[in-house]
């Protein structure tokens, strides 16, 4: 968080750990107390408010370290000039929709004192709620900051605080100033502009050209951070955040590798299994191309694999997993969808997603398996090796038993499991392990976690904002009576549907694609006839492969960054993996049966 002063720098960073610890103390009493009938009164809304001092908070560090997310596209401009100058608009830019939010955030904090909630530690609610505002208006001094080095650029980038309130003094010519503000912030986003900002600019605009109140956009923080599933996300964050900062990825390919790596391809299958694993906790953030890469890509090289095929592996298998439990898109993809139908709850979309995500697993390693027949006898097996190798990863293997234990046997809710999820990888990282120290690493580790979490639950909160002013405008609903008019062919209806997320996912991010997404495809699935789980299933495995589409999936720039490969180069290497996971994004569409059949032999369908 350099772009801080040092001490407001440590209070930011005191406040996210704080919250990050009791975010996962608090549903761990529930839990544990729950059997001897002990219940913490007010934890449900001290829940709520640390998921909001999480959000804004984390979107202060974020913004500090230039962590918040942005379309990969704005890599193309370089570091001259233009680049530069598209710098100094985006973070301009920035800084005056920052500078908006927090004004509508405090209107937002002014109604809520109105009301005179008080909370159950005694607290008016309000007083809690002013984290908003404050770390809105300190992310628009941050984003001035960093509009150049120099203070002349820097003073030009504060001159669009003042001038982002403008429009609000036009007495003509509003809703026309409004369309072209938010075509401005939409464009502003191939310069590098983060996306939340871009999309709560948007949605600033279109509901200033109605005039509607533009705190409309901060006050669907509220319905969001409400959902009982959401502080889910963040706590599941850090423990793949735990993992990630620890051995466990070591210890985890050496396991694989004992196992199979005396199989054709073994160390192919490894690599895929492990980003598997580690894409599940990290939500295709793509964290594990960078914890592993560097480690897997040596490994293979090392085999005898050519560098194309490991280039490629590495990057496909970097959002493998995104469909298998407790990936966090399938978590949000039940939050945002459930509030249409009820039937997409978290469990099923999970028990739904298993097969298909093993699918895509198997494929990739399959492949790897042919590659490796052609380019390397395997490896002799020992047992012993293999043994020791599992005693090793015992405390990481053991987690996702433990998630699964927990989700499947209905004692404990989501957030609940999220919470046993973080504190065991905490307790085998720092304290069975022993590689991270809990003291001196661990709050650096978490305070990672939260400016990650910050940026990606900001990002949903405007996003909810935009996707309330497409509800009000009845958006989805003129594209329902289209497509009824249009496509009479559910066959045509799901290839089309393939193509529009595929585009779609390899420019937006992950986490915004849902929350846009999801509440205008799931009116038009139902009227197809799919069944809203299986579509469900069907618009997560398209953003997984998205990750891999050329000219802009998420896993080419970061795969290209990672290992300084040009990306036109990447494309060649990535294009067998996405056509054999092109195929199995077919299948997965064509045959519900692999979506639905294990939800319904559990009579959860």
């Amino acid at each position: 968080m350099s772009g801080l002063p040092d001490l407001f720098r440590r209070a930011v960073g005191t406040v996210l750990v704080a919250s990050f610890a009791l975010l996962m103390g608090l549903p761990l009493a529930d839990a544990l107390g729950r059997a001897g009938g002990f219940h913490l009164p007010g934890s449900a809304e001290l829940v709520q408010v640390l998921t909001l001092w999480l959000t804004f908070a984390g979107g202060l560090a974020a913004a500090a370290a230039r962590q918040h997310l942005t379309l990969s596209t704005a890599a193309w401009i370089g570091d001259g000039l233009p680049g530069r100058a598209a710098r100094w608009l985006a973070s301009a830019l920035s800084a005056g929709v920052a500078a908006v939010l927090a004004w509508a955030a405090w209107q937002v904090v002014q109604a809520n004192r109105a009301e005179g909630r008080i909370l159950e530690i005694g607290l008016p609610a309000w007083t809690l709620d002013l984290m908003m505002p404050l770390a809105l208006a300190a992310m628009a001094l941050v984003f001035a900051w960093h509009a150049a080095r120099g203070w002349r650029g820097r003073l030009a980038g504060l001159l669009a605080i003042p001038l982002a309130f403008a429009p609000a003094l036009m007495t003509s010519g509003q809703a026309a100033v409004a369309y072209v503000l938010a075509g401005l912030a939409a464009l502003s986003l191939l310069a590098g502009t983060p996306i939340f900002v871009a999309m709560a600019g948007v949605a600033l605009a279109l509901f200033f050209a109605q005039g509607a109140p533009v705190a409309a956009v901060p006050a669907e923080v509220y319905r969001l951070v409400a959902s009982p599933t959401l502080p889910a996300i963040p706590l599941l964050a850090g423990a793949g955040y735990v993992l990630a900062e620890s051995g466990a990825s070591a210890r985890l390919v050496r396991c694989f590798r004992a196992w199979v790596g005396f199989l054709p391809g073994g160390m192919a299958v490894m690599a895929a299994a492990v980003c598997a694993v580690f894409t599940t906790f990290t939500g295709g953030s793509g964290v594990t191309i960078v914890a592993l890469g560097g480690l897997l890509y040596p490994m293979l090289r090392e085999d005898g694999y050519g560098e194309g095929f490991s280039l490629g592996l590495v990057t496909a298998s970097g959002s493998l997993g995104l469909l298998l439990p407790p990936s966090l898109p399938v978590i949000l993809y039940a939050l945002v969808a459930s509030g249409r139908d009820q039937a997409v709850s978290a469990d099923r979309l999970f028990l739904a997603g298993l097969a298909p995500g093993l699918l895509l697993l198997a494929l990739t390693a399959a492949y790897g398996i042919l590659a490796g027949r052609r380019i390397r006898p395997p490896t002799p097996f020992h047992l012993r090796e293999a043994l020791a190798a599992t005693w090793a990863a015992k405390w990481e293997l053991l987690l996702p038993v433990l998630i699964l234990g927990l989700f499947t046997s209905g004692r404990t809710t989501m957030l609940e499991t999220a919470a046993c999820a973080l504190a065991y990888a905490i307790a085998a990282e720092c304290f069975l392990a022993r590689d991270i120290h809990p003291i001196r690493q661990l709050p650096g580790v978490l305070l990672k976690a939260s400016a990650l979490m910050g940026a990606v639950l900001m990002l949903l909160s405007v996003a909810m904002g935009l996707t309330a002013w497409l509800v009000d405008a009845q958006v989805p609903d003129a594209l329902l009576a289209w497509t009824q008019a249009h496509v009479h062919s559910r066959l045509l209806f799901l290839l089309a549907l393939n193509v529009l997320l595929l585009v779609l996912g390899s420019v937006l991010e992950i986490y915004s694609a849902i929350v846009v997404l999801a509440p205008i495809v799931a009116p038009l699935g139902a009227t197809f006839g799919i069944h809203p789980v299986h579509l469900g299933v069907i618009f997560l495995a398209n953003l997984e492969l998205g990750f891999l589409l050329p000219p802009a999936g998420l896993n080419l720039f970061l795969a290209s960054s990672r290992f300084g490969t040009p990306l036109p180069r990447l494309y060649r290497h990535v294009l067998p993996f996405l056509v054999i996971l092109g195929g199995g994004l077919l299948l997965i569409t064509y045959a519900p049966a692999l979506s639905l059949a294990l939800p319904r032999w559990l009579g959860k369908g």
